[in-house]
């Protein structure tokens, strides 16, 4: 099994390079990719060269490929504890809501709290406390009665993203200021468009250090999936750990929704497929599905920029028209021996 994630990784690595590749070469204007090559390796080197290319190259693409990266490493890694924690395999930082809460309270910074993006962490303070309050607040509603289905967890989810929706919608009835209206949409859309090179440590840092301490949290996960009673017999406090788990996932979220926006799905679908090819473990599945994630969203943000050109589609959409399908699919086949209502 070790050999066989190795060679996953491997091949996931590849797939990033060539999907980065791609994702810096193909656009409204296209740059072939030795020429692409050439201008990253000068750069890398301290000699950057002048011109429209590696202007392009530098100021716009790159910056965003490395952010569309990052955001969909770190989705999928969000999208496979929240998979653990809940027990359910659709489970999902966008279908449970934790990216609406995110996007809802950056929205309300944007429009009500200008003061506070004057110290820089207004953003991702606000998204982090959203995304932490719709994850409370569905787990709390899936979990009354003492057990949770599949059913009650999906419409909990809906419910809550349901009323993110409408806040968020009245935060942009009250708004007259165009800039905001502007930004409220893309943070309901979600989108790579503003990435830049200065904004791009923090959500950097979030990924690696909640990766990695997710990483080292693998055998909890592991026991989570032996069942509530099962975790607690091998000597897991369940709720403190699943309390401290929410925390840190909720925390990823909030910081990478900050500067992408909601963007749906990837933590659904990238986590089920990694699962398929590695199996369960959470060693293995978490670098697994951070790569498979951050391929996804590179790929699909190019699709989102040239699928239209020179008009660009919001990468959520993107990701919504591939990952719906794909949720009610696993639907269907979730609730052939349940109810809806669990």
């Amino acid at each position: 099994m070790r050999l066989r994630t190795a060679a996953v990784l491997l091949v996931l690595a590849a797939a990033l390079v060539a999907s980065a590749v791609a994702g810096l070469a193909l656009g409204a204007v296209r740059i072939a990719p030795e020429r692409v090559f050439d201008i990253v390796v000068g750069g890398l080197s301290g000699e950057r060269r002048p011109g429209a290319f590696a202007a392009i190259i530098w100021d716009v693409r790159l910056p965003r490929v490395l952010l569309g990266a990052v955001v969909g490493a770190g989705l999928a890694v969000a999208g496979t504890v929240l998979q653990a924690l809940v027990r359910n395999e659709l489970a999902d930082p966008f279908l449970l809501g934790a990216s609406s809460g995110a996007s809802a309270g950056a929205v309300l910074v944007i429009v009500f709290g200008t003061g506070a993006l004057a110290f820089g962490m207004g953003l991702p303070l606000a998204a982090f406390a959203g995304s932490m309050a719709a994850l409370v607040a569905v787990y709390a509603m899936a979990r009354r009665g003492g057990t949770m289905t599949t059913g009650r967890l999906t419409l909990a989810g809906v419910a809550v993203q349901y009323v993110l929706s409408a806040l968020t919608s009245l935060v942009l009835v009250l708004s007259a200021h165009p800039d905001q209206i502007r930004s409220v949409l893309f943070w309901t859309l979600g989108g790579l468009g503003g990435a830049r090179w200065d904004e791009l440590a923090l959500p950097a840092g979030a990924l690696l250090l909640g990766t990695g301490l997710l990483i080292a949290l693998a055998r909890p996960l592991d026991l989570l999936l032996a069942g509530e009673e099962g975790a607690r017999t091998l000597g897991l406090d369940t709720a403190r750990f699943r309390a401290a788990a929410f925390v840190l996932t909720s925390l990823v979220i909030g910081v990478l929704v900050a500067y992408s926006g909601a963007i749906g799905f990837v933590g659904l679908m990238v986590p089920h497929a990694a699962r398929m090819v590695v199996g369960a473990g959470h060693r293995a599945l978490l670098p697994v599905a951070a790569l498979g994630g951050a391929v996804f969203l590179v790929l699909a943000d190019l699709v989102a920029r040239t699928a239209a050109a020179p008009a660009e589609i919001p990468v959520g959409v993107v990701t919504a028209l591939v990952g719906g399908p794909f949720f009610l699919w696993m639907l269907r086949r979730s609730t052939r021996t349940e109810g809806i209502t669990g």
